[in-house]
């Protein structure tokens, strides 16, 4: 805070009157709300909930700005100023990424504002340069919280800036899609002024086809005529130099790409009409077009622009996965703490990685103990523990306690990154479905010049003139963007919407194949099961389970993990010795009881005696688990059997699956016994529960079905053993747990544990190519309708460029509002 602003805060509180003795609701100078018990002040009239408004108030009240006061609706909430230095702000990085130079030496970028809601905000801060010397520009978006600062940096750092506006209670971030949106700033100008010309022509053009239109009527000085004709010729050039160049500059990378592309009718029928305008002009006889081409143009560019718009919704939809890791690092050099741009992040830094936040970079743990939520990697809802010398990642958020990280791979190097990069190249793959939308494109377009040639060729023996038109007509309606657009919008939005469900998938081709049903090989560990050891079986007394747990509590046995998962909430005994025996189990005096835990050979050796109800569940006792005995003070008390869990929802998934026709086949590196036993619960069929199978025999086996079957042939497992099995599929699924092998060999990452995202991800395959083919089907109808209305001279070239934007933005609404996959604002793995 600056000595202005303090003495502002002291004058201001110093110098008002008491307020009425026994006042009780005394209300915020800054904010209007409440002020606590402990923040009053009997001596002053100016009362505040917070520091922070205190400190808002003084800004403004300094610099003249107590109007802001007088807003009807102003914010509602304390001024909640973080206290950061926003040192990042002034780094080279952050200044390559987020601000731009301009020409008058002055520099300008655009932050994200926290807290923004009604017209006082877009007031105070647009006042930013009152308050900051060196600001030139401050404008809000309050629709989109975005502010745009202009700035002298000579005069004034970004850091002081961005803690004034955060003093004022906006707490500004770098708006990441800067360079995105920019870029689309561009298109759209460009779009926008191409149409505000092709239209102003339009008009004009019309304007003297008007006088002409009229001298038909009432015959007309045939130089005036002749004048106005070479009027709308003149007026028409430009019209075809600048906004119609688009459709001409695409026609000439077909025809060089010689591949015939959607603008290609449409800039033969252009130049047709023009051509034909032009020789009618400088004969002095037969109608011009140029009217009609004028509109054409500018009815066509306002299609293409919708049609654009409509298409940006699935994009923006795929790209808020990039939203994920932080955009600011805290990093320890001399022992001094600062804040950098994640983007700068090298390997070698230290990081200071504090409760609550996300780790900006993958790194190893260097000082501290916390526990990790990494479900946007794992899937894995419980937070995992983290010390010194394992792994963490960018994107995950550290839980409990301040860690030291050791960067290891940062920006385009990390794991997400390297997920997000392979997710978007990989999402470019065509599928068959798209190659033969394209194909069929390509051979429409031919079929349709064809047919354009003969309605022209057959028709100009009665009327070249009628003939032209109907010739243009069918080029225009017939226009195969809609046939173009039905394949790759519909499998963008599904993406998106996947992603969003926790569904990752690398491309269209894997929808397309997911939507029949085919054979589904299943790993078993960590697919159908839960991959960790959890107590399953429990036969003993209550008042045993606490003395267990606290004996167990210092192990790192995966069986002390599961009696630890399994009694999360009991308290612990008193533990005076314990010792671990190698190959045996735990012994030691818990509660003034000797406790012995371990294999019942390990127990026996050294008991006297077993319980009776015991010896029945000892003959009984699932062969799939492994047996536990608890000895208290010499006798067999209690029997535990653990082994892994078969996930919640796995029969209902499968049962759903071979509902639809999937048959389902169980493939696992464990005994046969063990995956004969879970393939009963889950009711495989005998010969499709194999058990005892090694890496490679899961690929020969996968590699055999694809030969042999006939049908799509899907690998589901962890991505860790079943990694060459994955990527030998028709489809490899990767499940959470194995996301480093699911991300080189699987095409489609499940972040969501359990069996359901398969059912899920069936289901929106189908409807995916459901909408695919309604959307080709809908393309293919419009322009057989168009093409029979243009040949039977029903339609003219004018309402045929308002009909042809018609498909395309019926296919981008109908592949936007399909219900492919739930829609979801966030994945269900982190909620």
């Amino acid at each position: 805070m600056s000595i202005a602003v303090s003495t502002a805060v002291s004058t201001a509180v110093s110098t008002a009157a008491r307020p009425a003795p026994g006042a009780t609701d005394l209300r915020c100078t800054h904010c209007g709300l409440p002020v606590p018990e402990g923040l009053r002040e009997d001596d002053a009239a100016r009362q505040f909930c917070c520091h922070g408004c205190q400190t808002a108030f003084g800004m403004l009240h300094a610099h003249g700005l107590d109007s802001y006061y007088g807003f009807a609706e102003r914010r509602e909430a304390p001024v909640r100023a973080s206290g950061r230095s926003f040192d990042e702000f002034d780094h080279p990085a952050f200044a390559n990424l987020y601000v731009t130079a301009l020409p008058n030496g002055l520099s300008r970028t655009e932050l994200y504002l926290e807290g923004v809601h009604c017209a006082s905000c877009v007031w105070l801060v647009e006042r930013v340069p009152l308050l900051v010397p060196g600001v030139l520009r401050a404008e809000l978006d309050v629709r989109r919280s975005l502010a745009v600062i202009e700035w002298d940096i000579t005069s004034v750092s970004l850091s002081r800036i961005a803690q004034s506006l955060d003093a004022l209670g906006y707490p500004p971030h770098p708006f990441r899609g800067v360079a995105r949106a920019a870029m689309r700033k561009r298109e759209d100008r460009a779009m926008l002024v191409r149409i505000g010309i092709a239209g102003a022509i339009a008009i004009n053009v019309m304007l003297a086809a008007l006088a002409l239109y009229a001298g038909e009527l009432d015959p007309m000085d045939a130089g005036l005529t002749r004048f106005f004709r070479w009027v709308s010729f003149a007026i028409t050039i430009p019209a075809f130099v600048w906004p119609g160049r688009v459709f001409f500059t695409g026609a000439w990378v077909s025809v060089r790409a010689r591949a015939l592309h959607m603008d290609l009718p449409i800039a033969i029928a252009l130049a047709a009409g023009f051509i034909r305008g032009a020789m009618n002009t400088i004969s002095d006889s037969g109608p011009i077009y140029f009217d009609g081409l004028a509109l054409l143009i500018f009815a066509l560019l306002v299609g293409r622009f919708l049609q654009q718009r409509g298409q940006r919704m699935a994009i923006d939809a795929a790209e808020e996965l990039h939203a994920i890791a932080p955009t600011t690092a805290r990093i320890i050099e001399n022992d001094a703490v600062r804040d950098i741009p994640s983007e700068a992040l090298l390997p070698g830094m230290l990081l200071d990685v504090r409760a609550g936040e996300s780790f900006p970079a993958d790194g190893v743990v260097m000082g501290g103990h916390s526990s990790v939520n990494a479900a946007l990697l794992t899937g894995e809802s419980r937070p995992a523990s983290v010390t010194v010398g394992q792994m963490v990642y960018a994107g995950t958020l550290n839980m409990e306690s301040p860690l030291r990280v050791h960067v290891e791979q940062a920006g385009e190097a990390s794991r997400i990154a390297t997920l997000m990069r392979q997710v978007e190249e990989s999402a470019k793959r065509r599928a068959p479905v798209v190659q033969l939308a394209n194909r069929m494109a390509g051979r429409f377009t031919a079929i349709v010049l064809v047919m354009a040639v003969t309605t022209f060729v057959v028709k100009s023996q009665r009327s070249a003139a009628h003939a032209l038109d109907d010739a243009i007509a069918l080029l225009i309606v017939t226009c195969p963007c809609a046939l173009a657009l039905a394949t790759p919008l519909a499998i963008t939005v599904a993406v998106a919407r996947a992603a969003r469900r926790g569904m990752l998938i690398k491309g269209g081709d894997a929808l397309e194949l997911l939507a029949t049903p085919g054979i589904l090989v299943l790993d078993k560990t960590g697919t159908i099961t839960e991959g960790r050891t959890a107590l399953t079986v429990w036969h003993g007394p209550d008042w045993v389970k606490p003395l267990v747990l606290a004996l167990e509590d210092g192990s790192s046995h995966p069986l002390a993990d599961g009696f630890r998962r399994a009694w999360p909430d009991l308290p612990l005994a008193a533990v005076s010795s314990s010792r671990h025996i190698a190959g045996g189990g735990l012994q030691g005096t818990v509660h003034g009881h000797e406790v012995r835990i371990g294999s019942p050979r390990f127990v026996r050796e050294s008991t006297i005696d077993i319980d009776e109800s015991l010896h029945r569940v000892i003959n009984d006792l699932d062969r799939t688990l492994t047996p536990v005995h608890i000895a208290i003070d010499g006798v067999v008390v209690a029997i535990a059997g653990l082994g892994d869990r078969v996930r919640d929802d796995a029969l209902d998934s499968l049962q759903q699956l071979r509902g639809r026709g999937w048959r389902t086949v169980m493939l696992s590196g464990d005994t046969q016994d063990v995956v004969a036993s879970v393939g009963r619960a889950l009711a495989f069929e005998v010969q499709d529960s194999i058990g005892a199978v090694s890496p490679e025999g899961k690929l020969a086996f996968v590699e055999q079905l694809k030969a042999t079957s006939g049908r799509t042939v899907v690998m589901v497992g962890d991505g860790v053993n079943d990694a060459a099995a994955i990527a030998a599929a028709h489809v490899g699924i990767g499940v959470h747990g194995g996301a480093e092998a699911c991300l080189a060999t699987a095409d489609i990452y499940l972040t969501r544990p359990g069996l359901g995202a398969l059912v899920e991800l069936t289901e929106g395959s189908r409807r995916t190519l459901r909408v695919i083919r309604r959307n080709i089907a809908l393309s293919i109808g419009y322009n057989l309708v168009g093409a029979s209305l243009a040949v039977f001279g029903l339609l003219t070239p004018l309402l045929a460029a308002i009909l042809m934007p018609t498909s395309s933005i019926t296919v981008v609404l109908g592949s936007w509002y399909s219900t492919t996959f739930a829609r979801s604002t966030t994945t269900e793995s982190v909620s």
